[in-house]
């Protein structure tokens, strides 16, 4: 019999039965296809040592007039603005109150090095996991019972009543009272859960939704940021919170200040800020009576180098008096949008999602408050006056404005597309487009009864919208359509349907491809991927954990974020290295089965001819792969156990390795393989394993032998 060589068809096919999608592929793991042939995926590097706190859901990457490459970093407990590898916090200060002796120590709870300390806050307002900073009028700590409290340090609150939280100090307690004398305490913004937490019991979900006397199961929502910049500067917030502003003249690290006490104070530094900047202070000590760290004042514009500080934009400058101590900072946190300067006074109070438009640059916010409310109406657009941040009420003279849709009972997410802003209900989905005054924004219904999965499912590539909803995949590229999924009940099969806020979608266009995250249906973190590329209309899966994704323009590598608190630069390199220790990844596909004849007859396969390409592997290595033939006797009987009717590898693996090592410009590998399998139909598995390898299949060829049909 002639050696037969093996074509299969692009794409992995789950859809139908293992014999029934004959010649095609079937199971895959970190592999894509190009030009049809299978190749396994590039590989990650961090972008640096440093790490953040928190699992992150959101990322936004622009670039400053001053050239500075930026990266908004959304975590379940911060938020930070990367630039260069280094990720500064810029987490917004909620609250600010002072205290008297909040502090009590109990020698019980030493640790030998740690002790814990309650502290005593009656204004409430905090959770678990939450960050403070304390603050101590005169010194630069807090010493009591043995232990110190730092001035400007930040802790981690553990949560144990509305009125009670404890935090962990260096050192041991010496006695058990309360103590610390009047402290000052700077509250960052309330922390979210990582993932979205089941609830039952008295008050987990609705009025009214469950049976009397039963009730029902609700979810904590996870934590997910939204961002977008404005212009140099950038807009953010929680889901459900207010809008926050951060000014790119404000940096992203602390700038050390001079503050002169004079009436009224001076304040001297690098920062050449314009007038009304709202800006917050730190310090490693005290301020001068009449400033307090936390609390966001208004530059008032002295020079180039000066400024007083002010409560309210152009208001009186502030007096100080007294002392100060300790080295006293400008520090990059967010500020609320609604204490810019010139705010009218009807900033949104809350937003599930929000964008800026092409279109004559409007914010608009989906999701939120009505004109004059405290409630969030999930149906509800806002929008503020073209140009401006600060002007949200409607009036002759602006174009600010509202619109409330009314398929669905909550918006989604919204994306910019060409000349039209895409929004999702959790129903349908409309076009919104900029209609000039007075309408201003006008929305058209492009289509009802249809879902997206979660607010982070959906994204455009090459023009064309595509995202993961509840039952199935879309696209929209003018319509709306069921997007072609060969892969669609392997991966809803297989789904955790409580964790579908988890599901991120992102481009990586140097594959022509949008990947889609999630977790698996015993999983509460992401674990899966699915891929599609949308030039040749294939699909391709595998396994790999990622909260976050990012394909820019403006950077080299798609970015990805992972479970260890850091960035990396997906397509970069061969290698897994997200931890800094170089390590091999894991690639494999297997093809569905294919007849050796008629599949009647047994036939006996004793050497397969590989054909792939080493090309990309990296230097030092001398690239390999195994490849392996998995037998059956017929499509229903397993695969044959051991594989191998004789030699000395029962599995019926081989390895193909390269006859040259790096730089590999010429395709030199093992020609044949000798192997010993005998059935009716067979199946093909490559897969790799090593460090520093890259590889693409070919169409290999075996060499079989008739033999019977028993």
């Amino acid at each position: 019999m002639p050696i037969k060589k093996i074509v299969f068809k692009p794409g992995v096919n789950r859809e139908n039965t293992r014999y029934t999608n004959e010649n095609g592929w079937y199971e895959s793991d970190k592999v894509r296809f190009r030009q049809g042939t299978p190749e396994k995926i590039g590989g990650w590097q961090r972008i640096s040592t440093n790490t953040f706190l928190g699992v992150c859901r959101s990322l936004w990457n622009w670039v400053t007039l001053g050239s500075l490459n930026l990266l908004g970093v959304g975590t379940n407990l911060k938020f930070y603005i990367e630039s260069g590898g280094v990720y500064n916090d810029i987490t917004p200060i909620r609250t600010t109150t002072t205290l008297t002796n909040p502090f009590t120590t109990a020698t019980s709870t030493n640790t030998g090095t740690t002790t814990t300390v309650l502290v005593t806050d009656a204004n409430g307002g905090f959770i678990n996991n939450d960050f403070v900073t304390y603050y101590a009028g005169g010194a630069t700590s807090v010493t009591f019972n043995g232990i110190t409290i730092t001035t400007g340090y930040e802790y981690q609150i553990t949560y144990v009543s509305s009125t009670t939280y404890n935090i962990t100090v260096t050192g041991t307690a010496s006695a058990s009272s309360a103590g610390g004398g009047t402290i000052y305490a700077a509250y960052q913004v309330n922390t979210g859960p990582s993932f979205a937490a089941p609830l039952v019991g008295w008050g987990s979900s609705t009025w009214g939704s469950g049976a009397w006397g039963i009730g029902t199961a609700s979810t904590d929502a996870m934590r997910i940021w939204n961002q977008i910049n404005w212009g140099e500067d950038l807009v953010f917030g929680p889901r459900g919170s207010p809008l926050y502003y951060w000014e790119a003249g404000i940096g992203v690290t602390s700038t050390t200040i001079t503050i002169t006490i004079a009436s009224p104070g001076v304040v001297t530094c690098n920062l050449n800020l314009a007038n009304n900047t709202p800006i917050v202070l730190s310090t490693t000590g005290w301020l001068p009576t009449g400033l307090l760290p936390g609390v966001t004042y208004y530059a008032l514009f002295l020079s180039s180098t000066t400024f007083n500080l002010a409560t309210t934009a152009s208001g009186t400058p502030i007096v100080t008096t007294g002392t100060q101590g300790g080295v006293h900072s400008v520090i990059p946190r967010g500020v609320l949008l609604s204490a810019l300067a010139g705010s009218d006074g009807s900033c949104p109070l809350f937003q599930n999602y929000f964008t800026v438009s092409d279109a004559s640059r409007f914010l608009l916010v989906f999701g939120t408050n009505d004109y004059g409310s405290t409630f969030l109406d999930p149906m509800l657009i806002r929008w503020s006056d073209q140009e401006s941040l600060t002007i949200w009420f409607p009036a002759v003279t602006n174009q600010a404005g509202s619109v409330r849709l009314s398929h669905g009972s909550k918006i989604i997410v919204a994306l910019q597309s060409r000349q039209e802003i895409l929004v999702f209900t959790d129903q349908a989905m409309y076009s919104l487009q900029y209609l000039g005054p007075p309408i201003v924004w006008g929305t058209q219904l492009l289509a009802d009864n249809i879902s997206i999965v979660g607010p982070n499912a959906a994204v455009i590539a090459s023009g064309v919208t595509y995202w993961m909803g509840v039952e199935k995949f879309y696209k929209y590229d003018g319509r709306i359509q069921t997007l072609r999924c060969d892969l669609l009940r392997h991966v809803y099969n297989d789904i955790n349907t409580l964790q579908y806020d988890q599901v991120i979608a992102g481009t990586n266009e140097g594959f022509s491809e949008v990947w889609w995250f999630y977790c698996s249906i015993n999983s509460n973190t992401v674990d899966k991927y699915v891929i599609y590329n949308y030039v040749e209309d294939i699909w391709s899966y595998g396994t790999m954990a990622r909260t976050a994704w990012i394909d820019s323009g403006l950077r080299n590598f798609p970015m990805a974020a992972t479970y260890t608190y850091n960035i990396v630069n997906q397509e970069s390199g061969v290698n897994d290295n997200e931890t800094g220790t170089t390590t091999a990844i894991t690639a494999s596909i297997t093809s569905a089965q294919f007849d050796l004849d008629d599949g009647n007859n047994f036939a006996f396969v004793w050497r397969i001819l590989p054909d792939l390409t080493f090309t990309g592997s990296t230097a030092g290595a001398t690239p390999s792969l195994y490849m392996q033939l998995l037998p059956l006797q017929n499509s229903g009987s397993g695969y044959n156990n051991p594989r191998s009717v004789g030699g000395t590898d029962s599995t019926a693996t081989q390895a193909v390795t390269a006859t040259q090592t790096y730089p590999i410009d010429l395709d030199t590998y093992t020609g044949q393989i000798n192997i010993r399998v005998r059935g009716r139909q067979m199946s093909i598995r490559v897969y790799s394993d090593t460090i520093g390898i890259q590889w693409q299949l070919g169409s290999p060829r075996l060499d079989i032998r008739m033999d019977g049909r028993r």
